[in-house]
């Protein structure tokens, strides 16, 4: 019996698809996509609220004195400095509890835009 498990055991498939690693390659590799997608995902996100902040200062300006629309803008402006605020607030816990953790590398941004 123990001849046929480990049989079982040592038989690999093979063929097309993601080649099988050790349960080490594999965390390695899943935290590279993690740190991919977060990196990503706050550049995406710092760049939306900037350009939302500048198109809201011009609708600011651009109310000469309205009030409704002087309202709407600045609600607006707001909203989106809360956006970045909070896209920041995130980026820098994240950071901190990575590095508590012992994964210093999840938000280098270096590797964000390199192949896994």
């Amino acid at each position: 019996m123990n001849h046929l498990t480990n049989q079982l055991l040592a038989y690999t498939l093979t063929g097309p698809g993601i080649a099988v690693t050790s349960g080490a390659d594999s965390i390695s590799t899943l935290e590279k996509i993690i740190s991919s997608i977060i990196g990503i995902l706050t550049i995406v996100g710092v760049i939306y609220f900037t350009i939302q902040i500048i198109l809201a200062g011009f609708s600011l300006i651009a109310s000469q004195g309205d009030p409704k629309e002087f309202q709407s803008s600045k609600k607006r402006l707001t909203t989106n400095v809360i956006g970045l605020v909070i896209i920041i607030i995130a980026y820098g816990l994240g950071a901190l509890i990575a590095s508590l953790l012992g994964m210093n590398s999840i938000f280098d941004l270096s590797t964000v835009f390199q192949p896994i």
